[in-house]
């Protein structure tokens, strides 16, 4: 008997990440001001308040391909990336690692789908990704995603500590 393993749905990965609590789910369109290269991705912050904090989301879902970032060849009809500000443990924990250390020498085929690795582009700053998550990563998205809103949240309340 042959099982197809399905992608975790897009919907399903919000949905994951909104239970968790206090997040703001970015999706820009077009009109809405933000720049065209956005419009389709999904932009997760930990945000109480519901206004944008400073610096960068800990979790997106890409779309596209990026002009400096086309390894995961998203350009394939309904391909999606889901990308984790992870934190150096759990880079290290996933990727055997630390983010600034010397990447694997075997090659990583980051167009692989449901095989986690380091962001592309963002790995030396502890991002994982993951193409079409499916069951094989399946559990190990969802703590990593745990892991980044942690992080995040960590990071709201030292700001407003000092506030």
């Amino acid at each position: 008997m042959n099982v197809t393993l399905e992608p975790m749905r897009f919907d399903e990965i919000i949905e994951f990440l909104e239970d968790l609590g206090s997040v703001l789910t970015l999706r820009p369109v077009a009109g809405d001001g933000s720049p065209e290269i956005s419009w389709g991705d999904v932009f997760f912050y930990y945000a109480p308040d519901g206004v944008v904090p400073p610096g960068q989301p800990f979790a997106t879902i890409v779309t596209k391909d990026y002009p400096d970032d086309r390894e995961s060849r998203l350009d394939r009809p309904g391909a999606f990336r889901l990308n984790v500000a992870a934190g150096t443990a759990e880079f290290r924990r996933w990727t055997g690692r630390g983010p600034r250390d010397h990447p694997d020498t075997e090659p990583v085929d980051r167009s692989e789908v449901d095989v986690l690795f380091a962001h592309p582009v963002y790995g030396e700053l502890g991002w994982l990704s993951v193409v079409e998550p499916a069951p094989r990563t399946g559990a190990a998205v969802q703590e990593v995603l745990r892991a980044a809103h942690a992080l995040a949240r960590g990071r709201h309340e030292r700001r407003a500590a000092t506030e």
